[in-house]
C-alpha cells in the first residue's frame, strides 16, 4: 500500500481514504495547504464534512451511490481549483484523490465558437471564475482586435478600468499605448486642451510649444474614458466629432491630423436617463453605444469572491511580507456580505485584513470587525416583509427564501449560512421542495400547472398579508359613509396605494363589499384604479366566482381571465374582524405579462421545461 500511495503522490497532492461510510480512514498530502485549514480532513473525520469545508458543490454522497470510478473538478472557497479522482477498492473502501489545478485562469472559449477566441486571454491576472464574468470576456474577446468603440457600464469598484486594461492587453494594439483619462477628475477648463491638446499661443497659460492632448498620445493605441458621463456638453461635441472622423484640432490651431485609436468610454450612470434630461448627447450616446460591456455586480459573481479574495491575499502578503491565511469560516461570511463598493471594497477589505490581523488566521470575528456586516435584504420578493398569520404563507416564505438563497449563491454551504439554518437542514429543505416540484408527472401541462400553483401561493399570500394589516374597523366605518369621503377614505386609499408601490408588481389593490343580492361593489382602492366607489364590478365568472369563496373565508388566485379593462390574474382573500365575521375583501390585479415573466422565472430557476 505504501508503493501505492507513494505513486499516487507523485500524481495528487492529497490522498484521502474512506470506509463504505464515508469516515476517513487515512489522509496524507505533499503539502497543499488547503486541507490543513479543516480539522474535517483528518482521520475520523468525514469526506462529506470536508467538501462542506472546502468546496462549493458536495459530491461524495452522489458518487458513493453509484459505486463507481469518477473524476471531476472542485472549486474550492479559498481559490485553488482542484481535480478530484474517486474510485472503489475491493475492501469496500473509497479512495480520494486531489491535485490542484494550477492554470488559475478558465478556460472561456469553451463557450463560444469562433478561431479568433481560443487563445486570447489577457497575460496580466485578471480574475474571472463566474458565468457572468465569462460572458464579459467572451465580449470583450470579439472586440478585441477591431477599432470598434466599447461602453462599459456598471456599478462603481466593478473593475471597468481593469476590463478595458484587458481588452487592451489581449489585442493587436498592446504593443502601443493605452491613455486612461479619468473625466470626472479633470477641471472643466483643463479638460479640453486635455483630450485635444492646445498650440503656443492658444491661450494665456499655454505653454511656448504646445502640448498633445489625450487623443494624439493614444495614436494606435486605446484611449479610455471613465465617467463618460461626467464630460461637459461642449467637449462632447468635439469628442463627437473625433468618433465619426478619427481626426483631433488643437486648440488654437486650424489645423487637423489624423489618429488611430479604439476609444473604450466607462460610466457607473445611466447614460440614456442623461439623454432625456438633456445632460448628454444623444448623437454622442450612440456613438459611444456601438459594443456596450454591462459589468455585474460582485453580489452577482459569488463565486467569484474566493478567488478574488485568495489573490488579493497573494498580493498583500507580498507586499507586506506578511503570512496571513482566511479561515474557510471567514470566507464564506466574505461570500454572503452584499458588497456595495463591488471588487474595489473587497480589495480593500483583504488589505485592512492582512495589515491588520495579529493573528496567522484572519477569521470570523475579525471580519465581522471590519464590516458593517447585516447579511443579505431581499428586495425583490415583499412578502417576507411581513408576518405570515396563515402556516400556508409560512411555508410559502420558506420556500421563497431557499429559492432566493440557492439562486444567489448557488450553494448549499452558503445558503444555510445566510438563512442561519445548519447545512443538513438545509439540504433536508430543498431536496424537499426539489421533489414537490418534480412529484408530478413530466407532461408540459402539468409541470406548468405545478409552476402556476407556485406563483399562485406567493399571490395568495400577498393578498392575506395585505387584508391582515387593514383593519376592519376602518373598512366599517366606510361603509356607513360610502357616498362621501371621509377621513377613513383617505387613510385607506394611502394604505392601499402605499402597499402597490411598495410591492411593484400589483397593477391594483381594492377592497370590494358584497350586497345582499350578491353584487360586488367597489369600495376603495389604491389611487390609480379605474372603477369609482360604489360602483359595481361586473366580470366574468372565473374571477367572480373566487371573490364569492374569499366571502366566505377561503382566499383564492384566480386564473388569467379577460374583462374590459384587461386581462388579469387577481388574488382576494377576507377582511375580517375582531369576532371573526368577514366585512369585506381585498383584491391584488396582477397583468397577464407580470404572469408570463414570472413564469418564465421560475422555469429557469427550476431548470423545469414547459
Amino acid at each position: 500500500m505504501d508503493h501505492f500511495t507513494s505513486a499516487l503522490l507523485s500524481i495528487y497532492d492529497q490522498l484521502i481514504v474512506t470506509d463504505k461510510n464515508s469516515t476517513i480512514l487515512k489522509s496524507t498530502g505533499t503539502g497543499n495547504s488547503l486541507f490543513h485549514t479543516v480539522k474535517s480532513a483528518n482521520v475520523g473525520g468525514s469526506i462529506k464534512d470536508v467538501e462542506q469545508d472546502l468546496f462549493s458543490t458536495s459530491l461524495a454522497e452522489e458518487v458513493m451511490g453509484k459505486n463507481e470510478k469518477r473524476s471531476f473538478m472542485q472549486s474550492s472557497w479559498q481559490g485553488p481549483e482542484m481535480l478530484m479522482t474517486a474510485y472503489p477498492i475491493e475492501s469496500g473502501e473509497w479512495v480520494w484523490a486531489y491535485k490542484e489545478i494550477k492554470d488559475s485562469y478558465p478556460d472561456a472559449s469553451r463557450t463560444q465558437s469562433g478561431p479568433f477566441l481560443e487563445s486570447k486571454k489577457p497575460s496580466f491576472p485578471f480574475v474571472i471564475r463566474s458565468k457572468p464574468m465569462l460572458e464579459v470576456l467572451n465580449k470583450m474577446q470579439m472586440v478585441c482586435d477591431v477599432s470598434a468603440t466599447v461602453l462599459l457600464l456598471g456599478e462603481s469598484g466593478v473593475g471597468k478600468e481593469i476590463a478595458a486594461r484587458a481588452i487592451h492587453n489581449m489585442g493587436n494594439r498592446r504593443d502601443f499605448p493605452f491613455i486612461p483619462v479619468n473625466c470626472g477628475a479633470i477641471p472643466e477648463n483643463l479638460i479640453e486642451s486635455e483630450l485635444f491638446g492646445y498650440v503656443e499661443g492658444a491661450f494665456t497659460s499655454a505653454r511656448k510649444d504646445g502640448a498633445k492632448g489625450k487623443f494624439t498620445l493614444a495614436h494606435k493605441g486605446i484611449l479610455f474614458l471613465d465617467e463618460v458621463g461626467e464630460l461637459p456638453l461642449n467637449v462632447q461635441v468635439k469628442l463627437l466629432r473625433v468618433l465619426q472622423e478619427r481626426v483631433v484640432t488643437p486648440i488654437g490651431s486650424t489645423t487637423s491630423h489624423p489618429v488611430d485609436i479604439q476609444v473604450i468610454a466607462a460610466t457607473n450612470k445611466s447614460l440614456e436617463k442623461m439623454v432625456k434630461k438633456g445632460e448628454f448627447r444623444e448623437d454622442l450616446y450612440y456613438r459611444l453605444h456601438v459594443v456596450p460591456i454591462h459589468l455585474p455586480p460582485l453580489r452577482n459573481r459569488v463565486d467569484e469572491i474566493p478567488h478574488l479574495v485568495q489573490f488579493f491575499l497573494q498580493k498583500y502578503n507580498t507586499l507586506y511580507k506578511r503570512k496571513v491565511a482566511f479561515a474557510p469560516d471567514a470566507i464564506d461570511l466574505l461570500c454572503i456580505y452584499q458588497w456595495p463598493g463591488n471588487v474595489r471594497e473587497l480589495e480593500n477589505t483583504v488589505e485592512r485584513l492582512v495589515v491588520t490581523s495579529g493573528m496567522p488566521e484572519v477569521d470570523v470575528a475579525l471580519v465581522k470587525e471590519v464590516l458593517p456586516f447585516k447579511g443579505p435584504k431581499p428586495t425583490s420578493i415583499p412578502v417576507i416583509d411581513f408576518l405570515m398569520p396563515l402556516q400556508e404563507a409560512v411555508d410559502l416564505v420558506e420556500e421563497q427564501l431557499i429559492n432566493m438563497a440557492m439562486e444567489q449563491y448557488k450553494s448549499l454551504k452558503l445558503a444555510a449560512k445566510v438563512l442561519e439554518v445548519s447545512q443538513p437542514t438545509m439540504s433536508r429543505k430543498y431536496k424537499k421542495l426539489r421533489n414537490k416540484i418534480e412529484e408530478a408527472s413530466f407532461s408540459p401541462v402539468n409541470k406548468r400547472a405545478i409552476l402556476e400553483e407556485q406563483i399562485n401561493q406567493r399571490l395568495r399570500s400577498v393578498a392575506a398579508v395585505t387584508a391582515a394589516i387593514i383593519p376592519a374597523e376602518e373598512v366599517i366605518s366606510l361603509q356607513k359613509n360610502m357616498n362621501r369621503q371621509t377621513s377613513y377614505s383617505q387613510k385607506l386609499k394611502q394604505k392601499l396605494t402605499m402597499i402597490q408601490e411598495k410591492e411593484g408588481v400589483i397593477e391594483w389593490v381594492f377592497i370590494f363589499i358584497m350586497t345582499e343580492d350578491g353584487r360586488l361593489i367597489h369600495l376603495v382602492a389604491d389611487k390609480g384604479f379605474v372603477i369609482e366607489p360604489g360602483e359595481e364590478y361586473i366580470g366574468p365568472p372565473e374571477m367572480v366566482n373566487v371573490a364569492y369563496q374569499a366571502f366566505n373565508g377561503k382566499a383564492g388566485v384566480t386564473p388569467i381571465y379577460e374583462d374590459r379593462y384587461g386581462e388579469w390574474k387577481t388574488s382576494f382573500a377576507p377582511i375580517i374582524d375582531d369576532d371573526g365575521n368577514i366585512v369585506a375583501i381585498v383584491g391584488c390585479d396582477y397583468s397577464k405579462a407580470y404572469f408570463n415573466s414570472e413564469m418564465q422565472r421560475l422555469r429557469k430557476q427550476l431548470n423545469i421545461h414547459v
